[in-house]
């Protein structure tokens, strides 16, 4: 399949190659002058808008790389040579490593437009030529306009979309992997001081195990990020659906109070939630009070300062907070499965576990199967029950770059770049928990009921 598809890749770029030759090849004057002056056969065929559009992309670029694009775009091999300096009483700037980088990014993702867009030019003008060849009229320039609101409709809907997606998706992303394989720290802060390659030095500070290596650290809040993750998923799961059930029974009396109590949970802020349960949990709070008060405990228990009892007692509020959203999910979906089913299979002598195991979660889990994978990887990420909780403490003198026994790699990767200004390793476990993240969720996702049977209960 994977030599297939490159075959196909391949089949397309040299099929798109040879459109340009035969067109350069081909083409009128108005054409070939349109590879160096983009839009200038469709202006002069009266084409006006689709034209002056491809010009102005032309001229864009061309003032934007003229302006500070190729000052950046020259310097990105260094990110900056000239330091700040003073001369007497005036400061005189030099380079600025982060503008180099940052601008750099762009001017490339610029030229990668460009040759889009020249390559779009090509098109329109072969487009073109093959029309007037046949004989046929081209469009008017009111047609071209309102085609934009009809059967181009998508592409005038989908531009501001996909603009943002860039600005603020796809080039922080490029920007934030960049810095991974860069000395960017509090050290090394622009314009004072500049930053500049160190290949992949960052990776194998972050994989060593040694003295100065931060690999034992790594893989202990990995290590914790995985277990996390998987019980905050699936504890969760099974006590929403065990709930679920459990209201959902026949004979149960007020079905609405219990959900209606549950769903409050939810109603309050998590923010205001989690701050107040780490207050409730505190050494002064109102749990280890009233148990010295009334005189069960002598000391109180340290709740957020013992590393093993934090960690259990953040799966404990998770729990307390999955379980109403789990409730309401697995609630529609019990209603959905066939009554049919329970009643054969009391007949055929089944016991509740029996039906619980064949019937309920069988169906339970080809439909949320990729709920519990979205689920999984958001635990992944889980920043909120975290930080707001302990954020990320008890400290401990083994793990290195400010860890706490409770990080995730998300917090971590936070408190890397907020408490200690070190960007070139937060970019680092930036990329590392993007790869756990994708790892899992290509391991898992072909293996989910639901995509391997897809017909299996339609």
């Amino acid at each position: 399949m994977a030599r297939g598809t490159k075959e196909k890749k391949k089949n397309a770029l040299l099929s798109g190659l040879r459109e340009i030759g035969t067109t350069f090849k081909e083409g009128d004057i108005k054409t070939r002058l349109s590879y160096f002056i983009f839009g200038l056969g469709p202006i002069l065929r009266g084409q006006i808008l689709i034209g002056v559009t491809l010009l102005l992309c032309e001229v864009l670029f061309i003032v934007y790389m003229a302006a500070f694009g190729w000052g950046y775009l020259s310097k990105i091999t260094t990110l900056g040579t000239t330091l700040t300096h003073k001369v007497g009483r005036k400061t005189v700037y030099g380079d600025n490593s982060f503008l180099i980088l940052l601008f750099g990014v762009l001017s490339v993702f610029a030229v990668m437009a460009l040759i889009a867009i020249w390559y779009l030019n090509v098109k329109e003008n072969r487009k073109e030529e093959l029309l007037l060849k046949e004989g046929k009229t081209l469009p008017t320039n009111k047609a071209v306009f309102m085609s934009l609101f009809d059967e181009n409709f998508h592409k005038t809907l989908l531009a501001i979309p996909v603009t943002g997606i860039f600005v603020f998706t796809v080039l922080p992303i490029a920007f934030m992997i960049l810095v991974a394989f860069t000395n960017y720290d509090k050290n090394h802060q622009s314009p004072s001081n500049l930053f500049t390659w160190v290949g992949l030095d960052n990776f194998k500070n972050i994989l060593s195990f040694g003295t100065q290596g931060m690999g034992s650290t790594f893989v202990r809040v990995l290590a914790w990020t995985l277990v996390w993750a998987f019980l905050a998923t699936f504890v969760d799961y099974f006590l929403g659906l065990g709930v679920a059930m459990l209201i959902n029974k026949k004979g149960i009396k007020f079905k609405k109070l219990w959900r209606t109590i549950l769903v409050l949970t939810i109603a309050v802020p998590q923010f205001v939630s989690l701050l107040y349960i780490m207050r409730l949990f505190a050494p002064d709070g109102l749990i280890n009070g009233y148990l010295i008060k009334w005189g069960l405990i002598k000391s109180y228990i340290p709740f957020w300062a013992d590393p093993m009892l934090a960690r259990i007692t953040i799966l404990v509020v998770n729990i307390w907070i999955g379980i109403p959203y789990m409730m309401l999910i697995t609630t529609g979906i019990l209603m959905n499965i066939p009554e049919d089913l329970y009643e054969s299979a009391r007949i055929d002598g089944a016991s509740g576990w029996q039906m619980f195991r064949r019937i309920t979660l069988p169906y339970m889990m080809f439909v949320t199967g990729p709920y519990l994978l979205t689920q999984f990887t958001g635990n992944l990420n889980n920043f909120n029950v975290i930080y707001l909780l302990t954020q990320g403490r008890p400290q401990s003198m083994s793990l290195k770059g400010n860890a706490g026994n409770t990080d995730l790699l998300v917090t971590w990767l936070y408190k890397m770049t907020v408490n200690e200004t070190n960007y070139k390793m937060a970019a680092v476990i930036g990329i590392m928990v993007f790869i756990v993240t994708a790892v899992v969720m290509l391991s898992v996702y072909n293996r989910l009921p639901s995509v391997r049977d897809e017909e299996g209960f339609q």
